[in-house]
């Protein structure tokens, strides 16, 4: 395979006038140029993805930023990059991972490079390192999440908030005064994971404000720990009627489990509803409503939003997708005293 040193020795040149001629990047003479592009054609010289990029030519490529933490819960994770790899694959862009450290670093050199056209910001935190770096990079960013100071971003995320209050409003339409949200893990808020907090802070806030009985528990993510939480919660003098869910799979399959050993029959003792999940609820016993979080939703709108832009930046701004209710027969009027 030829490389740059081959055409400039053919064209007589030195390398960095090959360079300069095949980018565009500097004036080179009409006779210079000519005879670089014709050593290169000869020889079949291609220039790498970040000479094309500064000739004009776009690479095809986007980065997606989606650092693998040790409490990361992998099938949503992975089910938000390959939404974005199906959503780029329809305007013919390919996507080029960045995991653990290369969430950054790798995020850092890319750009440099001029490898990819734009970037996507997946799992984003509260403070989070990755954003105060996309405002330095020069490339074409939308974040997937919103982070604790959106301003001079494009982001992208489901209306975790509206979600929120829209469980707790179905529930009260229905008499439900004593409610109760089970999240994550400790750990989970405790280093800034973004849609958890939204989730806990809205619940306790919307609770008071309608002035219920709003009681916010996490758990481990174990059968024991779970199933100790519930009996801590179904065990106290004035037990919820309704649980909103904003946690893993199994920990959901694990609350169904012990609540009918328990013998609390859903929905006739107790409503759920699961908020925010991106998996299927109509796979547990009994069906759980949901709200769900559909991976495609958003990151269509958010390859959309940087397509439609490039090449220049996409419009500061935060774009909520709707939440959407599924009824599964999970809720019932609250039970006759």
């Amino acid at each position: 395979m030829a490389t740059i040193h081959d055409v400039a020795r053919a064209a007589g040149v030195s390398i960095s006038t090959v360079s300069y001629a095949l980018s565009g990047k500097r004036s080179i003479a009409d006779s210079t140029r000519r005879r670089v592009a014709d050593a290169a054609l000869s020889l079949g010289y291609e220039p790498h993805a970040g000479a094309r990029m500064l000739a004009g030519t776009r690479t095809q490529i986007f980065a997606v930023t989606a650092p693998l933490r040790h409490d990361t819960y992998a099938p949503a994770h992975m089910a938000f990059v390959l939404a974005v790899a199906t959503a780029a694959r329809r305007h013919d862009y390919d996507i080029l991972l960045l995991t653990e450290d290369e969430a950054t670093k790798g995020l850092s050199r890319v750009a440099s490079s001029r490898l990819v056209d734009g970037v996507i910001v997946l799992d984003v935190s509260v403070k989070d390192e990755r954003i105060a770096l996309a405002r330095t990079l020069g490339v074409p960013t939308v974040v997937i999440g919103i982070p604790e100071d959106p301003d001079g971003l494009a982001c992208v995320d489901l209306d975790f908030e509206a979600a929120t209050r829209l469980a707790v409003d179905t529930l009260t339409d229905r008499g439900h005064r004593r409610f109760a949200l089970l999240g994550h893990p400790d750990e989970i808020y405790e280093r800034g994971s973004n849609f958890p907090i939204r989730v806990r802070d809205t619940f306790t806030a919307y609770a008071a404000e309608q002035g219920l009985d709003g009681r916010f528990l996490t758990s481990e993510t174990d059968s024991a720990a779970v199933r100790a939480t519930v009996d801590a919660l179904l065990d106290s003098p004035e037990p919820p009627t309704a649980l909103l869910m904003h946690s893993q799979e199994s920990v959901q399959a694990t609350v169904l489990d012990h609540v009918r050993e328990r013998g609390v029959s859903v929905p006739d003792d107790l409503s759920v509803i699961s908020v925010g999940s991106t998996f299927d609820t109509t796979r547990f016993s009994p069906a759980l409503d949901v709200i769900p979080l559909l991976p495609h939703a958003t990151c269509d709108a958010a390859v959309d939003m940087l397509v439609a832009a490039l090449p220049e930046p996409p419009e500061p701004r935060v774009q909520y997708v709707a939440p959407e209710y599924r009824a599964n027969g999970s809720i019932a009027p609250v039970p006759a005293p």
